[in-house]
């Protein structure tokens, strides 16, 4: 139990320091969209060719001409047209960013370990949760601390991609970082680590109650889950706690899979188009026959793929949801390669649960809601585990 309480507000989600969205859900084909969009257009050689003209005119009389890099202009224009969108899920990542993503979709990493988000009122961004003995953790980096300068340069007001860009690094290599924790700056001089986080992570607690974290949806996660089960050997426990508090999200393959490990047949999603067309998602036969009394551990660091399995789980009154008010994402991201070797992450679809609710900017709403600020109440107490062990405690 003491293991489990020290990183009680779940800190061994995955990604490095990057979106709590940024996963999304690598699923869809953008060519019809492509297309209607190069219909809408028109002509579309004659529209993008102010983009050539821009660039001969900057070769020609900008002062500084000589020094103009043809793919960080090529970046810009992509990123340009990608933030035109509106869309604070979609994105552009350069051949650089694109690789090391890559190899974050694998689980490896390099960098502070730490989890982000953006503070919507302030554009702030602030630590969401700590990789569990990486390097950030080890400094004393805590969850809510709202980064303020790297290496002497102030970057508030920068995006979550630019904001990673510069603290990711090499392992070995080091980083200063002031935070912001309440109304004091802390300043850290953190050494970059390469570290593998952990997806899966379990353990009996008192009272004969099992307990699974899961930290992102991945490829691998549903085989990860079924050793769980068998090693907790669920049925023959009192209970089971699930927690996807700070999980950011995965692949939608990998959640529909996990659904299905509690939900024995129905609909767990809906996928809606721009086109007005539809998919929908039902369990897929893979049920883990499950009969102890289910809880699963939410909070605003619960996004995508998992705020799909909360809603689902909640529209079938399958467990009882217990912390607080999840992210907010219903929408649906495919990853396109570029032939100059970068990525484009782009909204192809909204998600909506079984009951079809969209849960965009609105969250999934626990069943029991328990507050948990790590920095005031500290790492050592869990207010919301405590919940959920008191209200299984009840079901006696």
């Amino acid at each position: 139990m003491g293991s489990l309480r020290r990183h009680a507000a779940k800190i061994q989600t995955t990604i490095l320091i990057v979106a709590i969205f940024s996963l999304g859900f690598m699923v869809g084909n953008l060519s019809s969209i492509a297309q209607a969009q190069a219909n809408s257009m028109g002509d579309t050689t004659q529209a993008f060719g102010v983009v050539q003209e821009a660039y001969n005119i900057i070769k020609r009389r900008y002062v500084d001409a000589a020094n103009v890099d043809v793919p960080t202009a090529v970046d810009g224009a992509i990123k340009g047209m990608i933030e035109s969108l509106g869309d604070e899920f979609s994105g552009y990542l350069n051949p650089e960013e694109a690789s090391n993503y890559a190899l974050e979709l694998q689980g490896n990493y390099e960098g502070i370990g730490v989890t982000i988000d953006t503070i919507e009122e302030t554009g702030e961004i602030r630590v969401v949760s700590l990789i569990k003995g990486a390097a950030a953790e080890a400094a004393g980096v805590l969850p809510g601390d709202i980064f303020w300068e790297v290496d002497g340069k102030n970057v508030v007001g920068l995006t979550q991609s630019e904001l990673a860009s510069i603290v990711r690094g090499p392992a070995g290599t080091q980083v200063t970082i002031m935070f912001k924790r309440g109304e004091e700056f802390i300043t850290f001089t953190i050494t970059r680590v390469r570290f593998e986080a952990p997806n899966v992570e379990f353990e009996v607690l008192d009272g004969n109650i099992a307990y699974i974290s899961l930290a992102e949806f991945r490829s691998n996660s549903r085989a990860q889950l079924e050793r769980a089960f068998e090693e907790l050997d669920i049925n023959n426990r009192e209970a089971l706690i699930f927690d996807l508090r700070g999980n950011p999200g995965g692949l939608l393959s990998s959640v529909v899979d996990i659904a299905s490990l509690f939900i024995e047949d129905g609909v767990i999603l809906y996928e809606t188009f721009g086109d007005g067309s539809e998919q929908v998602f039902e369990a897929n036969g893979s049920y883990a026959d499950i009969r102890v009394p289910i809880v699963m551990l939410i909070d605003e660091g619960s996004a995508s793929a998992s705020e799909l399995l909360a809603g689902a789980i909640k529209d079938l009154d399958v467990a009882v949801l217990i912390g607080e008010k999840t992210f907010g994402k219903g929408t649906v991201q495919t990853l396109e390669s570029l032939s100059n070797g970068g990525t484009l992450r782009l909204t192809i679809a909204r998600w909506l649960t079984p009951n079809r609710n969209w849960i965009h900017d609105v969250g999934i709403s626990p069943d029991i809601e328990v507050p948990y600020d790590p920095v005031q109440d500290g790492v050592d107490i869990d207010p919301q585990l405590d919940a959920a062990l008191e209200y299984l405690d009840s079901l006696e």
